[in-house]
Protein backbone atom coordinates (compact mmCIF):
# COMPACT_ATOMS: atom_id res chain seq x y z
CA UNK A 1 0.00 0.00 0.00
CA UNK A 2 2.71 2.32 0.78
CA UNK A 3 4.62 1.65 -2.39
CA UNK A 4 1.34 2.37 -4.47
CA UNK A 5 0.26 5.29 -2.50
CA UNK A 6 3.99 6.65 -3.13
CA UNK A 7 3.41 6.10 -7.09
CA UNK A 8 -0.05 7.80 -6.97
CA UNK A 9 1.97 10.51 -5.15
CA UNK A 10 4.80 10.86 -8.16
CA UNK A 11 2.29 10.76 -10.91
CA UNK A 12 -0.09 13.54 -9.48
CA UNK A 13 3.22 15.55 -8.78
CA UNK A 14 4.75 15.34 -12.25
CA UNK A 15 1.27 15.83 -14.02
CA UNK A 16 0.64 18.80 -12.16
CA UNK A 17 4.30 20.08 -12.00
CA UNK A 18 3.78 19.79 -15.81
CA UNK A 19 0.62 21.90 -16.15
CA UNK A 20 2.49 24.24 -13.89
CA UNK A 21 4.81 24.56 -16.22
CA UNK A 22 3.91 24.72 -19.78
CA UNK A 23 0.93 27.28 -17.78
CA UNK A 24 3.20 29.73 -15.85
CA UNK A 25 6.07 29.34 -18.61
CA UNK A 26 3.32 30.96 -21.36
CA UNK A 27 1.50 33.30 -19.05
CA UNK A 28 5.53 34.84 -18.08
CA UNK A 29 6.02 34.77 -21.84
CA UNK A 30 2.67 36.60 -23.14
CA UNK A 31 3.76 39.37 -19.75
CA UNK A 32 7.58 39.47 -21.05
CA UNK A 33 5.96 40.12 -25.01
CA UNK A 34 2.24 41.72 -24.64
CA UNK A 35 0.57 40.46 -27.65
CA UNK A 36 -1.26 43.89 -27.50
CA UNK A 37 -0.48 47.90 -27.09
CA UNK A 38 3.69 49.53 -28.75
CA UNK A 39 5.74 47.13 -30.76
CA UNK A 40 2.55 44.36 -30.55
CA UNK A 41 3.87 42.53 -34.15
CA UNK A 42 7.31 42.35 -33.00
CA UNK A 43 6.34 41.01 -29.66
CA UNK A 44 4.16 38.40 -31.39
CA UNK A 45 6.95 37.54 -33.71
CA UNK A 46 9.24 37.44 -30.41
CA UNK A 47 7.21 35.03 -28.36
CA UNK A 48 6.36 32.72 -31.73
CA UNK A 49 10.13 32.03 -32.11
CA UNK A 50 10.38 31.33 -28.03
CA UNK A 51 7.22 29.41 -27.55
CA UNK A 52 8.62 26.25 -29.16
CA UNK A 53 10.73 26.20 -27.13
CA UNK A 54 9.26 26.67 -23.83
CA UNK A 55 7.73 23.21 -24.75
CA UNK A 56 11.11 21.18 -26.16
CA UNK A 57 13.21 22.74 -23.54
CA UNK A 58 12.55 20.49 -20.58
CA UNK A 59 12.84 17.25 -23.32
CA UNK A 60 15.86 18.62 -24.72
CA UNK A 61 17.44 18.76 -21.17
CA UNK A 62 15.74 15.56 -19.95
CA UNK A 63 17.51 13.68 -23.75
CA UNK A 64 21.02 16.03 -22.80
CA UNK A 65 21.05 14.28 -19.52
CA UNK A 66 19.40 10.83 -19.67
CA UNK A 67 20.53 9.86 -23.46
CA UNK A 68 23.90 12.24 -24.82
CA UNK A 69 25.71 11.92 -21.43
CA UNK A 70 25.67 8.51 -21.17
CA UNK A 71 27.01 7.81 -24.39
CA UNK A 72 29.81 10.08 -23.83
CA UNK A 73 30.49 8.74 -20.14
CA UNK A 74 29.94 5.04 -21.46
CA UNK A 75 32.56 6.03 -24.76
CA UNK A 76 35.19 7.17 -21.85
CA UNK A 77 34.22 3.99 -19.35
CA UNK A 78 34.91 1.73 -22.13
CA UNK A 79 38.70 2.79 -21.93
CA UNK A 80 39.30 2.81 -18.67
CA UNK A 81 39.33 -0.54 -15.95
CA UNK A 82 36.79 -1.94 -13.84
CA UNK A 83 37.19 1.13 -11.56
CA UNK A 84 36.37 3.73 -14.63
CA UNK A 85 39.73 5.51 -12.77
CA UNK A 86 42.78 3.42 -14.76
CA UNK A 87 43.09 4.18 -18.75
CA UNK A 88 43.95 0.84 -20.23
CA UNK A 89 43.32 1.92 -24.31
CA UNK A 90 41.05 -0.43 -26.51
CA UNK A 91 41.88 -3.79 -23.87
CA UNK A 92 38.26 -3.85 -23.32
CA UNK A 93 37.91 -4.07 -26.93
CA UNK A 94 40.22 -6.79 -27.55
CA UNK A 95 38.71 -9.11 -24.41
CA UNK A 96 35.46 -8.18 -26.10
CA UNK A 97 36.50 -9.85 -29.42
CA UNK A 98 37.86 -12.96 -27.91
CA UNK A 99 35.02 -13.37 -25.09
CA UNK A 100 33.02 -16.60 -26.00
CA UNK A 101 30.40 -15.66 -24.17
CA UNK A 102 29.83 -12.01 -25.34
CA UNK A 103 29.99 -14.79 -28.68
CA UNK A 104 27.23 -16.31 -27.44
CA UNK A 105 25.22 -12.91 -26.48
CA UNK A 106 25.76 -11.80 -29.98
CA UNK A 107 24.76 -15.03 -31.37
CA UNK A 108 21.84 -15.10 -29.25
CA UNK A 109 20.34 -11.61 -30.12
CA UNK A 110 20.61 -12.45 -33.92
CA UNK A 111 18.80 -15.26 -33.37
CA UNK A 112 16.24 -13.34 -31.26
CA UNK A 113 16.85 -10.43 -34.27
CA UNK A 114 15.60 -13.34 -36.94
CA UNK A 115 12.69 -14.83 -35.31
CA UNK A 116 10.41 -12.19 -33.27
CA UNK A 117 10.26 -9.21 -35.55
CA UNK A 118 9.14 -11.92 -38.16
CA UNK A 119 6.46 -13.74 -36.18
CA UNK A 120 5.55 -10.56 -34.16
CA UNK A 121 4.47 -9.26 -37.36
CA UNK A 122 2.98 -11.88 -39.37
CA UNK A 123 1.25 -12.87 -35.92
CA UNK A 124 -0.25 -9.26 -35.88
CA UNK A 125 -0.87 -9.05 -39.23
CA UNK A 126 -3.15 -12.10 -39.24
CA UNK A 127 -4.91 -11.08 -35.92
CA UNK A 128 -5.50 -7.89 -37.44
CA UNK A 129 -7.12 -8.90 -40.65
CA UNK A 130 -9.15 -12.37 -39.39
CA UNK A 131 -10.40 -9.73 -36.42
CA UNK A 132 -11.84 -7.77 -38.82
CA UNK A 133 -14.15 -9.89 -40.73
CA UNK A 134 -15.88 -10.84 -37.57
CA UNK A 135 -18.73 -9.26 -35.65
CA UNK A 136 -16.78 -9.63 -32.07
CA UNK A 137 -13.36 -8.73 -33.18
CA UNK A 138 -13.11 -5.51 -30.93
CA UNK A 139 -13.12 -8.08 -27.96
CA UNK A 140 -10.51 -10.35 -29.89
CA UNK A 141 -7.95 -7.21 -30.01
CA UNK A 142 -9.03 -6.66 -26.80
CA UNK A 143 -7.81 -10.20 -25.62
CA UNK A 144 -4.89 -10.00 -27.98
CA UNK A 145 -3.52 -6.67 -26.97
CA UNK A 146 -3.80 -7.20 -23.39
CA UNK A 147 -0.38 -8.77 -22.68
CA UNK A 148 0.85 -5.14 -23.87
CA UNK A 149 -0.45 -3.93 -20.41
CA UNK A 150 1.48 -6.40 -18.59
CA UNK A 151 5.44 -5.35 -18.00
CA UNK A 152 7.93 -7.93 -19.51
CA UNK A 153 9.01 -9.14 -15.75
CA UNK A 154 5.10 -10.01 -14.91
CA UNK A 155 4.85 -11.80 -18.30
CA UNK A 156 8.25 -13.85 -17.95
CA UNK A 157 6.52 -14.83 -13.69
CA UNK A 158 2.96 -16.17 -16.02
CA UNK A 159 5.23 -18.21 -18.42
CA UNK A 160 7.62 -19.44 -15.58
CA UNK A 161 4.59 -21.29 -14.41
CA UNK A 162 4.10 -22.57 -17.89
CA UNK A 163 7.25 -23.93 -18.25
CA UNK A 164 8.11 -25.17 -15.16
CA UNK A 165 9.57 -28.39 -14.17
CA UNK A 166 9.40 -30.52 -10.84
CA UNK A 167 11.49 -33.81 -11.08
CA UNK A 168 10.30 -36.64 -12.43
CA UNK A 169 7.62 -38.39 -10.16
CA UNK A 170 6.41 -35.12 -8.88
CA UNK A 171 3.61 -33.72 -9.88
CA UNK A 172 3.85 -31.00 -12.99
CA UNK A 173 2.56 -27.51 -11.90
CA UNK A 174 3.69 -26.48 -15.74
CA UNK A 175 1.11 -26.07 -18.02
CA UNK A 176 3.27 -27.45 -21.08
CA UNK A 177 4.50 -30.74 -18.52
CA UNK A 178 1.10 -31.43 -17.22
CA UNK A 179 -0.09 -31.57 -20.51
CA UNK A 180 2.61 -34.13 -21.34
CA UNK A 181 2.22 -36.15 -18.77
CA UNK A 182 -1.24 -36.53 -19.14
CA UNK A 183 -0.74 -37.93 -22.63
CA UNK A 184 1.81 -40.07 -21.36
CA UNK A 185 5.20 -38.46 -22.34
CA UNK A 186 8.22 -37.43 -20.24
CA UNK A 187 8.11 -33.88 -18.55
CA UNK A 188 10.95 -31.91 -20.03
CA UNK A 189 13.40 -28.55 -18.20
CA UNK A 190 12.26 -26.29 -21.00
CA UNK A 191 14.00 -23.49 -20.47
CA UNK A 192 17.55 -25.08 -18.93
CA UNK A 193 17.86 -26.52 -22.44
CA UNK A 194 20.96 -25.06 -24.28
CA UNK A 195 20.04 -23.17 -27.57
CA UNK A 196 16.05 -24.38 -27.56
CA UNK A 197 15.56 -22.44 -24.59
CA UNK A 198 15.99 -19.19 -26.14
CA UNK A 199 13.07 -20.26 -29.11
CA UNK A 200 10.81 -20.50 -25.65
CA UNK A 201 11.66 -17.44 -24.29
CA UNK A 202 11.41 -15.36 -27.40
CA UNK A 203 7.67 -17.41 -27.54
CA UNK A 204 6.95 -14.67 -24.34
CA UNK A 205 7.97 -12.05 -26.57
CA UNK A 206 6.13 -12.54 -29.60
CA UNK A 207 3.41 -13.21 -27.16
CA UNK A 208 3.50 -9.29 -26.12
CA UNK A 209 4.35 -7.71 -29.25
CA UNK A 210 1.98 -9.41 -31.13
CA UNK A 211 -0.74 -6.82 -29.81
CA UNK A 212 1.26 -3.83 -30.65
CA UNK A 213 1.88 -5.27 -34.24
CA UNK A 214 -1.78 -6.04 -34.75
CA UNK A 215 -2.90 -2.47 -33.60
CA UNK A 216 -0.65 -0.52 -36.34
CA UNK A 217 -1.80 -3.10 -39.06
CA UNK A 218 -5.16 -2.94 -38.38
CA UNK A 219 -5.36 0.93 -38.23
CA UNK A 220 -3.36 0.41 -42.00
CA UNK A 221 -5.76 -2.02 -43.19
CA UNK A 222 -8.42 0.40 -42.46
CA UNK A 223 -6.88 2.92 -44.17
CA UNK A 224 -7.05 1.20 -47.57
CA UNK A 225 -9.86 2.60 -49.84
CA UNK A 226 -12.55 0.63 -50.05
CA UNK A 227 -12.74 1.40 -53.29
CA UNK A 228 -9.52 -0.35 -54.64
CA UNK A 229 -10.72 -3.23 -52.93
CA UNK A 230 -14.40 -3.50 -54.79
CA UNK A 231 -12.42 -2.91 -57.96
CA UNK A 232 -10.26 -5.66 -57.38
CA UNK A 233 -13.35 -7.96 -56.28
CA UNK A 234 -15.55 -7.12 -59.41
CA UNK A 235 -12.14 -7.76 -61.46
CA UNK A 236 -12.56 -11.13 -60.53
CA UNK A 237 -10.13 -11.33 -57.65
CA UNK A 238 -10.29 -13.49 -54.60
CA UNK A 239 -9.66 -12.69 -51.38
CA UNK A 240 -6.10 -14.02 -51.15
CA UNK A 241 -5.14 -11.75 -54.61
CA UNK A 242 -7.05 -9.05 -52.64
CA UNK A 243 -4.80 -9.42 -50.09
CA UNK A 244 -1.91 -10.18 -51.65
CA UNK A 245 -1.98 -7.41 -54.17
CA UNK A 246 -3.82 -4.54 -52.95
CA UNK A 247 -3.77 -4.47 -49.31
CA UNK A 248 -0.18 -5.59 -48.78
CA UNK A 249 1.82 -2.91 -51.09
CA UNK A 250 -0.14 -0.43 -49.35
CA UNK A 251 0.81 -1.59 -45.43
CA UNK A 252 4.22 -1.92 -46.55
CA UNK A 253 5.66 1.49 -44.77
CA UNK A 254 3.21 0.57 -41.78
CA UNK A 255 4.59 -3.14 -41.67
CA UNK A 256 8.60 -1.61 -42.03
CA UNK A 257 7.70 0.51 -38.85
CA UNK A 258 6.25 -2.37 -36.56
CA UNK A 259 9.09 -4.98 -37.96
CA UNK A 260 11.71 -2.19 -37.28
CA UNK A 261 10.38 -1.40 -33.71
CA UNK A 262 10.69 -4.62 -32.63
CA UNK A 263 13.75 -4.99 -33.86
CA UNK A 264 15.14 -2.31 -31.62
CA UNK A 265 13.52 -3.41 -28.52
CA UNK A 266 14.71 -7.06 -29.34
CA UNK A 267 18.23 -5.85 -29.64
CA UNK A 268 18.00 -4.56 -25.97
CA UNK A 269 16.00 -6.96 -24.58
CA UNK A 270 16.87 -8.12 -21.30
CA UNK A 271 13.75 -8.57 -18.21
CA UNK A 272 12.59 -11.76 -19.87
CA UNK A 273 15.78 -13.40 -20.18
CA UNK A 274 16.84 -11.43 -16.75
CA UNK A 275 13.48 -13.55 -14.77
CA UNK A 276 13.73 -16.47 -16.61
CA UNK A 277 17.26 -17.71 -16.84
CA UNK A 278 19.74 -14.80 -16.09
CA UNK A 279 21.90 -16.14 -18.78
CA UNK A 280 22.24 -19.37 -17.90
CA UNK A 281 22.15 -22.20 -20.06
CA UNK A 282 23.61 -20.90 -23.35
CA UNK A 283 20.33 -18.29 -23.55
CA UNK A 284 22.74 -15.09 -22.77
CA UNK A 285 21.86 -11.65 -24.57
CA UNK A 286 23.81 -8.12 -24.76
CA UNK A 287 21.74 -6.54 -22.35
CA UNK A 288 21.95 -9.26 -19.92
CA UNK A 289 25.51 -9.74 -20.08
CA UNK A 290 26.28 -6.14 -19.60
CA UNK A 291 24.13 -5.89 -16.35
CA UNK A 292 26.22 -9.02 -15.53
CA UNK A 293 29.91 -7.36 -15.75
CA UNK A 294 28.41 -3.91 -14.29
CA UNK A 295 26.91 -5.28 -10.92
CA UNK A 296 27.78 -8.75 -10.53
CA UNK A 297 31.46 -7.96 -11.92
CA UNK A 298 31.44 -4.60 -11.02
CA UNK A 299 33.41 -3.50 -14.05
CA UNK A 300 32.76 -0.37 -15.49
CA UNK A 301 34.96 -0.76 -18.75
CA UNK A 302 33.63 -3.92 -19.72
CA UNK A 303 30.01 -3.09 -19.30
CA UNK A 304 30.41 0.24 -20.82
CA UNK A 305 31.69 -1.62 -24.15
CA UNK A 306 29.49 -4.00 -24.12
CA UNK A 307 26.78 -0.98 -23.90
CA UNK A 308 28.19 1.14 -26.92
CA UNK A 309 28.17 -2.08 -29.09
CA UNK A 310 24.28 -2.29 -28.26
CA UNK A 311 24.11 1.22 -29.31
CA UNK A 312 26.08 0.60 -32.87
CA UNK A 313 23.89 -2.16 -33.59
CA UNK A 314 20.89 -0.17 -32.17
CA UNK A 315 21.48 3.41 -34.45
CA UNK A 316 21.02 2.44 -37.87
CA UNK A 317 17.61 0.15 -37.56
CA UNK A 318 16.48 3.44 -35.31
CA UNK A 319 18.07 5.52 -38.37
CA UNK A 320 16.00 4.16 -41.07
CA UNK A 321 12.67 3.77 -39.14
CA UNK A 322 12.70 7.92 -38.29
CA UNK A 323 13.81 8.00 -42.08
CA UNK A 324 11.21 5.95 -43.02
CA UNK A 325 8.58 7.39 -40.51
CA UNK A 326 9.79 11.59 -42.28
CA UNK A 327 9.31 9.75 -46.37
CA UNK A 328 5.48 8.07 -44.98
CA UNK A 329 4.60 11.82 -44.03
Amino acid sequence: MEQMLVALFTVVVGVLGCIAYFVGSNLLLDVIYPTSGKNSNQNIQRSSAIRPWLFMGPAIVFLVIYLVYPVINSIYLSFHGPSGKEFIGFKNYIWLAGDDKFRESLFNNMLWLLVVPAASTFFGLLAATLTDRVSWGNIAKSLIFMPMAISFIGASIIWKFVYDYRGEGDDQIGIFNAVIVHFGGEPQAWIAMPFWNSFFLMIILIWIQTGFAMVLLSAALRGIPEETIEAAILDGANPLQVFLKIQMPQMWNTIAVVWTTITILVLKVFDIVMAMTNGQWGSQVLANYMFDWMFRGHDFGRSATIALVIMVLVLPVMVWNVRNLKNEN
